[in-house]
């Protein structure tokens, strides 16, 4: 005892609490007090001695009124000794609240239930248990709201014992399993449940009882097979460890599911309108649209898949007018199946033409523009029968759902959109009506603008074609060969026409001028300016002017040539001057590529290298010089013209695609023939995707390609003679003339040629006053030159009656097929061509 006579509690009850795993009745800590029937303590239990603080050797024989508290809540009777007895002499039995004095000063709350009792030996006694309020209050408003949940909760709500057997259902439950309560308790899930769910059920519940891990929100499959269920499961466990069975909860969710199922289905369909606009933005070919088209939605949003057209719009040509004749077959561009097979390769034929009557399904979707849905097979066996070859081939694919959806644009019906579903797909409805109309609206616009594009891409690349040579001349002594593709891809279908030209124009004495131009940009645009760029060339090559300086000249006309008056000329352009009588090539360039010359090595293969000489800058830029270089070239070396289209890639240096194109040619057999050339250096140096990487199609610029070989004339197809200024030299002309005809056997020409030569000398004796040369070419034509010091050109002019000259000009010009002059280093060439017999 302490200084009071006071004890601690017993530490071996103490321990024994700590020991074992505590129940309910712990958790409450029930109390039992023995008094004898004059109120004195006869027993006072350890649990007692915990809740008040008194030792039992402390209260064993004291009156436990010396302990009570009388003053009692607000709102509430103070408890009186007499009533306790009062109750106990008549009824044998009293509880009620008791207020008692701790042990440390403080009041503990005590609910009290007595008892008189009367043993054997006959002498009664009062036996007591007492239970602090404070707890008892805890567990009683647990319980309360443990039923108040089960009656009150739209939730299904079960406890299951060990056994997986009901022990405690609510009416929610009852209702989401449809049987009543009383079938439920003490039952197992197989005997409440159907077999599927059950099984599903009781695996996840063995596995939170071995576990103890609680499962949340499982969905599944309710027992009627259409609605859906949430369900929920933890173990339960009592104080002392022990596994007292499992709590459950069961959710109605169809609700939400269907709604998480719409808002999933409206992100598919968002996400579907995404990918056919990022598909379909790039593409401006009518059938790469149409089958891009079929293609995505098929097996995204249907089984199968049809894209049909009026033939115009496939071939870029005009828009249907309203009110078709009936019957107009459409084209099958676009077609896709989930499964393939004969039969469907053959009715999904890409290409092939298809006719519905007026009065069929599509035939009125192509007359309305209204979109039509059938949702079963009797729909499409009833259009069937009624003549409707398009429903006929979605009953033989087996296809229960069909949509036949207009392609639109601008007011205007373009074709039609055909979707199916088969198997056990769920039909179509009025969303997925919805979501095509809108893809097919979406693809309209896409096809009206690539129709627009083939129409401008067709103009083009006529008006680029009519401007380009129809005829390419073959002067005496030179072979040519060339290549023209159009650019946008390596096929043909997306050919676009750019400003890349090339000319061979016959100029005077036999000799020939190559050209090759690159007008920057694609489209009419380009293509016109690139033909009066080519006529200006054309023009000023009949001037019979150096390179350089025409190409000055050229330069000078930029602003009449530009495509707009806000967009300057920007093109490239080399032109070059080929003599076959002395093997002169004389070139100058503009901003262009430089040219290649191939020559003839000893082991009989060419040797390629470009062309070194000054290179002026793009035709548009103001006052700046273009020079000329001169090259004596070999009997039957090969000039090599081209634009930039064929050797630049993206990604890459213009010198690396040059370095190929000499890589290529050079080894080459040197008899090779030209056409040959071109036909393995468009297959050799394939222009490449966008990135740049050879040998892959890609988009590519247009290439203008010109192969020339270059040799001399035969050998005496030349006579030039040189005279001093002296009255003889026009006698002396005319016998040289007339004798070197004759041996070429050209006697016929003899007169007129030599009347003509004394005309033109005796004109330079009157005005030069220097050596006069004649010179005479035979070739296609017989073309005669006389030279002298004198730079002025003569004129033609008309003379009078009694004028005794001023007629020699107008008899060249008169007797002459063609006559002109020249200008060179020192003075002037008068020349003229007489046709050969």
């Amino acid at each position: 005892m302490d200084g009071d006579g006071v004890s601690d509690t017993p530490k071996s009850f103490q321990g024994a609490v700590e020991r074992v795993a505590t129940s309910l009745l712990d958790t409450l800590r029930v109390g039992v007090v023995m008094f004898d029937t004059g109120g004195y303590v006869l027993l006072w239990s350890p649990m007692v001695e915990e809740i008040l603080g008194w030792p039992a050797e402390h209260m064993t024989g004291r009156h436990y009124a010396g302990y009570l508290v009388h003053d009692a809540p607000s709102g509430t009777a103070p408890v009186e000794e007499g009533d306790i007895y009062t109750a106990l002499r008549e009824e044998r039995y009293w509880r009620g609240i008791l207020r008692v004095r701790h042990l440390d000063g403080r009041t503990v709350e005590v609910e009290a239930r007595a008892s008189l009792l009367t043993p054997s030996n006959g002498k009664p006694f009062i036996l007591a248990n007492i239970v602090e309020t404070s707890r008892l209050r805890a567990v009683e408003h647990d319980l309360a709201a443990l039923d108040a949940l089960f009656v009150s909760s739209p939730l299904g709500i079960a406890v299951f014992d060990p056994e997986q057997r009901y022990v405690r259902v609510n009416e929610s439950l009852a209702r989401l399993v449809g049987k009543p309560v009383a079938d439920i308790l003490g039952r197992t899930l197989h005997e409440v449940l159907p077999s599927r769910m059950a099984d599903d059920l009781a695996q996840i519940q063995k596995l939170v009882l071995d576990t103890g891990r609680p499962v949340v929100d499982t969905v599944l499959l309710g027992p009627d097979g259409h609605s859906w269920r949430s369900v929920s499961y933890g173990r339960l466990t009592g104080r002392d460890g022990r596994v007292l069975g499992i709590s459950s909860t069961i959710m109605d969710v169809t609700e939400r599911r269907d709604a998480l199922e719409k808002i999933e289905r409206a992100r598919q369909r968002l996400k579907l309108l995404d990918d056919i606009g990022v598909t379909l933005g790039d593409l401006l070919d009518v059938r790469r649209i149409s089958e891009e088209l079929a293609r995505t939605l098929v097996p995204r949003f249907a089984d199968y898949s049809s894209v049909m057209l009026h033939g115009g719009v496939a071939h870029g040509g005009e828009l249907p007018r309203p009110g078709h004749p009936p019957r107009t077959p459409l084209l099958q561009l676009g077609a896709e199946a989930r499964d393939r097979g004969p039969a469907v390769e053959h009715l999904l034929r890409a290409g092939q033409a298809v006719a519905f009557d007026a009065g069929s399904v599509f035939g009125e979707v192509l007359t309305s523009a209204a979109s039509h849905l059938m949702v079963s097979r009797d729909e499409l066996l009833s259009a069937a029968r009624a003549g409707d070859s398009g429903a006929r081939v979605a009953a033989d694919l087996d296809i229960h759902s069909l949509m036949a959806v207009p392609l639109r644009a601008r007011g205007t019906v373009l074709g039609l959109l055909v979707l199916g579903r088969a198997g056990g797909r769920a039909p179509f409805d009025r969303d997925d009506l919805a979501l095509a109309a809108e893809l097919a609206g979406r693809a309209g616009i896409s096809l009206d603008n690539a129709r627009l594009y083939t129409r401008e891409r067709e103009s083009a690349l006529m008006l680029q074609r009519s401007l380009l040579p129809q005829r390419v001349p073959s002067p005496p002594g030179v072979r040519v060969a060339y290549r023209y593709v159009p650019g946008g891809s390596a096929t043909e279908a997306e050919a676009e026409a750019g400003g890349d030209w090339f000319d061979v124009i016959p100029l005077a004495g036999g000799r020939v001028a190559f050209v090759v131009g690159d007008v920057m940009g694609h489209g009419l645009r380009a293509a016109a300016t690139m033909g009066r760029l080519r006529t200006a060339v054309r023009t000023l090559a009949g001037l019979d002017l150096p390179p350089g300086e025409l190409l000055r000249r050229v330069n000078d006309l930029a602003d009449d040539l530009a495509p707009g008056p806000d967009e300057p000329l920007m093109a490239t352009c080399v032109y070059t001057v080929y003599d076959p009588s002395t093997r002169h090539c004389t070139l100058s360039t503009a901003g262009h590529v430089p040219p290649l010359l191939l020559t003839g090595s000893p082991a009989g293969v060419w040797d390629a290298a470009p062309v070194q000489g000054p290179v002026g800058p793009p035709l548009g830029v103001d006052d700046v010089p273009f020079e000329s270089v001169t090259l004596t070239v070999d009997e039957g070396a090969v000039l090599v013209l081209y634009t930039d289209g064929l050797i630049e890639h993206r990604g890459e240096d213009i010198t690396e695609g040059l370095d190929r194109l000499v890589s290529l040619l050079g080894g080459l057999p040197a008899r090779t023939c030209l056409e040959d050339v071109c036909d393995r250096v468009l297959a050799g140096l394939d222009p490449g995707d966008e990135s740049g990487t050879p040998g892959v199609p890609g988009t590519v610029d247009d290439v203008a390609l010109l192969l020339a070989r270059l040799g001399g004339l035969p050998e005496g197809s030349i006579a030039s003679w040189v005279f001093p200024a002296e009255t003889t030299a026009a006698r002396r002309a005319r016998d040289a003339v007339r004798k070197n005809l004759h041996d070429w056997g050209l006697g016929a020409l003899a007169d007129d040629t030599v009347l003509l030569v004394s005309e033109l000398v005796t004109n330079s004796l009157r005005h030069a006053h220097g050596p006069i040369g004649v010179r005479m070419v035979r070739g296609s034509s017989l073309l005669v030159e006389v030279s002298d010091p004198l730079p002025a050109p003569p004129r033609e002019r008309s003379a009078g009656v009694d004028d005794e000259g001023g007629r020699g000009i107008q008899l060249v010009a008169r007797g002459a097929r063609r006559w002109g002059t020249r200008h060179g280093p020192i003075g002037k060439t008068v020349w003229f061509e007489l046709p050969i017999p």
